[in-house]
């Protein structure tokens, strides 16, 4: 047991120095194979030759150039542009717009980060030229890219039920009332504290319905995205992967409708995937080395006895776990995050009796939290940079603390009735 505790330290303080975690991690598994099988690096062989050998996987990558293709094509903002004469009659107006954008784009994009990103990149200049407060234009736009990941398709989701094999086909379908549950609830928030305060929001005219609704009506080739990628999983007509390849294919058509496509965007669009799924791909890599070198020692399944003989109540079990990502959701990335500890969370949570796919929408909205916690959430370096040096990462962080604890109350809610994520997957598949 020493030895355990003095490699997982070893490995915790490697992984905060700021290292290649996945070359970190490959490092560590290897070591772990060496104390522990004496150097027999074979029982890593098939475990590495599956690793990408897997037609689930393929979603990822297609996903992801879905993701840089609307990037880069200006869909995004059509989106915004369409969207935004809606708002107009809700209390925030523009601020409500954030939020309803990030959920839209967040329906076909599948990562947090670039759904700030692009949002943030569309909005930030534009809500401060209309002297919005700069703390809720921040607030909005980190909080609503959180939204990238509970909103099918989701990378974080693909991943998690890949790789622990639960259907990833019903962890999209789960995450949809979460995803839609968690966005009112911003909303809700935003519309309260502008009725209660409205002196912190510029007085904007309403947008007559007729305007509003015509220029809503801009929106349909999106809407037909969503359907390409969400429909046909819902209705059955595609496995994720192939909803994946058929969005991709649809937004280059669509792209291509609007003039938008051009050699130099596919370029870009492909190159930047690549890169993408580089880094993620060695973080796979390393994670799948170090489980496998865990799994063959016996030390999660050690874990779970020991926490099954203390007569633990699971909900105390369960709650330790969530305090535990929230710790890491500060000092990790969220695929680092969810790869490194899912071999030890996964078989005790789920050995408690708890649903699978209920937890991967837990520990996604875990991660959802843990990107707007201070010092390493991603979502409040990505504000820090489309604001361009105008807030500083203390004031983006103080703009989100209402939200991160709005998600803190989703998280609960999906807690206390598991059938908020359930009903849907049960009653589709």
């Amino acid at each position: 047991m020493e030895l355990w505790i003095v490699i997982l330290a070893l490995l915790g303080i490697t992984l905060l120095s700021g290292n290649l975690i996945g070359i970190t991690l490959i490092l560590f598994g290897i070591v772990l194979v060496e104390y522990t099988f004496d150097g027999n690096f074979l029982v890593l062989g098939n475990g590495l030759w599956n690793l990408f050998n897997s037609f689930a996987l393929t979603a990822l990558p297609m996903f992801i150039f879905l993701g840089e293709l609307l990037a880069k094509t200006g869909v995004s903002r059509q989106i915004y542009t369409a969207l935004s004469p809606l708002f107009s009659r809700l209390p925030g107006q523009l601020i409500q717009a954030n939020i309803g954008t990030c959920t839209m784009f967040a329906s076909v994009c599948g990562s947090s980060q670039a759904t700030a990103a692009v949002v943030g990149s569309i909005a930030y200049t534009e809500l401060e030229r209309q002297k919005y407060p700069p703390r809720w234009i921040a607030g909005s736009i980190a909080a609503g890219g959180t939204l990238g990941i509970m909103i099918p398709p989701s990378l974080a989701l693909i991943l998690y039920g890949w790789w622990e094999e639960v259907s990833v086909g019903r962890l999209f379908v789960a995450g949809i009332i979460p995803g839609i549950i968690t966005a009112s609830l911003f909303m809700l928030y935003i519309g309260t504290i502008a009725k209660l305060r409205p002196s912190e929001f510029p007085k904007r005219e309403v947008v007559p319905w007729g305007i509003a609704i015509k220029a809503s009506l801009k929106v349909w080739p999106f809407i037909f995205l969503v359907f390409a990628i969400l429909g046909t999983l819902i209705l059955g007509l595609a496995t994720p992967t192939e909803s994946a390849a058929l969005g991709a294919a649809t937004a280059m058509i669509l792209a291509a409708m609007n003039r938008q496509l051009s050699i130099k965007v596919l370029w870009d669009s492909l190159v930047d995937t690549v890169l993408v799924m580089s880094t993620i791909g060695l973080i796979i890599i390393g994670a799948t080395v170090l489980s496998q070198a865990l799994a063959l020692s016996g030390l999660p399944s050690q874990i779970a006895q020991i926490v099954a003989d203390s007569g633990l109540p699971p909900i105390v079990v369960l709650i330790a776990v969530y305090c535990l990502y929230l710790v890491l959701g500060c000092l990790l990335a969220a695929i680092e995050m969810l790869l490194i500890t899912l071999p030890f969370t996964f078989p005790l949570i789920i050995g408690l009796g708890y649903d699978p796919v209920w937890f991967g929408i837990a520990v996604v909205m875990l991660i959802e939290i843990g990107m707007l916690t201070p010092p390493l959430g991603m979502n409040l370096f990505i504000i820090l940079a489309v604001s361009e040096g105008r807030m500083s990462l203390g004031e983006v962080a103080r703009s989100c603390i209402p939200f991160w604890f709005i998600l803190i109350g989703s998280l609960t809610l999906i807690t206390i009735f598991p059938q908020i994520a359930l009903f849907l997957p049960n009653l589709v598949f």
